[in-house]
């Protein structure tokens, strides 16, 4: 298993009232796609989420978050959250919303 199927099922749940929500298997897990662009996804046993990069510094300043580094190298933008950050669907919701709210950068 490439990635945690059973976290995938509750995004999906949690995802399918959303207008224009779709999922796209990538970097060998699964990734949610709201309006086109990425929202969150499941690789492993993380939970991912996407984000603007100039929110970068408040994003992993919350627990159970580390820099997406996939290709060895982190990337601005997008997280791992660990397993111990969505235990619940409350945690699960919150990071969905959280990856929502922030899709746009910081304004000046």
């Amino acid at each position: 298993m490439a990635y945690d199927e059973k976290l995938a099922e509750r995004l999906h749940k949690l995802l399918k009232a959303t207008k224009g929500v779709t999922s796209k298997r990538m970097f060998g897990g699964i990734c949610f796609l709201w309006k086109g662009k990425m929202l969150c996804g499941v690789l492993r046993e993380n939970l991912i989420i996407k984000y603007d990069k100039s929110h970068q510094g408040r994003v992993m300043a919350f627990a159970h978050t580390k820099p997406f580094d996939f290709t060895h190298k982190p990337m601005a933008g997008i997280a791992y959250v660990a397993p111990a950050g969505t235990k619940t669907s409350a945690q699960l919701k919150k990071w969905v919303e959280l990856a929502k709210t922030l899709r746009k950068p910081v304004k000046p």
